[in-house]
């Protein structure tokens, strides 16, 4: 199928129309056109471009997508370990999802945490906030607390401020605190705005020591405070604005309530 061009200039890209419907991120709603999974007027689409209007009909895997006013939902959540960052899970494990009760939203992840990873982590219904948030460009830091094996060297603190290869490609930067070592393991802040495939623990293990156990402490300002793992907490309206500020977006009326 060939590209789909409209000279209509009040259409809406239809990856941002399936983002602001707060099925999934605008990112992932490109893969799932690319999937062919997404049908305008009938019409499976496959390819990136095409701009749809209000009279539009669109389905995604077979479902008519709701494209009215939504209720803009932002969540922290401490994310345990041995849970799977994803919507829905095909072996069946506990997904972040499963932690989240009493809210009638559909949301999904900001980013991933691997499935041995705990820490903050950002659930919302807001596509083209979180489309941001994930982007390079904004540089989102996260800050991690790690554990590993051995005592951490001034340089191999060096070598991951600096940036080291990891998958034949070199890191960003990154900002290293070491916080204390018993001579048998290191306890270490790391923070990074990158957010490669499990970065930080390949990072570790390119210096000699391996990950025991690794925390998200820190998204951007967002912080694990008052939670414990599993726990969540809706987003205050000055944390959302912020959030908004950072990736350039004008506010926007969202009605989320301060605390769970």
């Amino acid at each position: 199928m060939g590209v789909i061009k409209s000279s209509d200039k009040e259409g809406e890209r239809l990856q941002k129309v399936i983002a602001n419907a707060g099925i999934t991120s605008r990112r992932n709603a490109e893969h799932l056109i690319e999937q062919g999974r997404v049908k305008v007027n009938g019409r499976i689409i496959d390819v990136l471009g095409l701009k749809v209007y209000p009279t539009d009909q669109i389905e995604v895997d077979g479902k008519p997508l709701s494209i009215g006013m939504k209720n803009n939902v932002y969540i922290l959540l401490y994310k345990p370990i041995r849970t799977v960052t994803t919507v829905h899970d095909p072996q069946g494990r506990k997904t972040v999802l499963d932690c989240i009760e009493g809210v009638s939203e559909r949301l999904f992840p900001v980013g991933r945490l691997d499935y041995q990873t705990s820490g903050a982590l950002l659930l919302t219904n807001d596509g083209e906030l979180a489309n941001r948030l994930m982007h390079p460009r904004y540089g989102v830091v996260k800050t991690y607390e790690a554990i590993v094996e051995g005592e951490v060297s001034i340089q191999a603190k060096q070598q991951l401020e600096r940036g080291i290869k990891i998958d034949g490609k070199n890191t960003a930067p990154a900002k290293v605190n070491l916080k204390g070592t018993d001579g048998q393991t290191t306890k270490l802040a790391i923070s990074l705005h990158e957010g490669r495939n499990r970065q930080v623990r390949k990072m570790l293990e390119a210096v000699g020591h391996p990950c025991l156990k690794l925390t998200r402490t820190h998204y951007g300002m967002l912080h694990l405070q008052g939670l414990r793992p599993g726990e969540w907490r809706f987003l205050t309206p000055r944390e959302i604005s912020q959030l908004q500020r950072q990736v350039g977006l004008d506010q926007t009326d969202f009605r989320s309530p301060a605390r769970r």
